[in-house]
């Protein structure tokens, strides 16, 4: 499994969302804070749900909040 930062992701090393999405299945998600942690990824979801969200944001249906 090989992680890449998410290109919603801040330019901070640790402020950022790694995905997943290089093996058949289930995308997985995780925080840039805790990759190491061994608890694995914090969302795992599948190819549909994970698409439909990004075409949401992508089309802006969705606002991107930074908190």
């Amino acid at each position: 499994m090989t992680w890449r930062k998410s290109s919603y992701s801040g330019n901070t090393p640790h402020d950022c969302v790694e995905v997943a999405d290089n093996l058949p299945g289930p995308i997985r998600i995780r925080d840039s804070k805790r990759p190491g942690t061994g608890v694995g990824p914090a969302i795992v979801s599948g190819t549909v749900p994970w698409t439909t969200f990004l075409s949401a944001l992508r089309g802006g249906t969705l606002a991107w909040v930074r908190g």
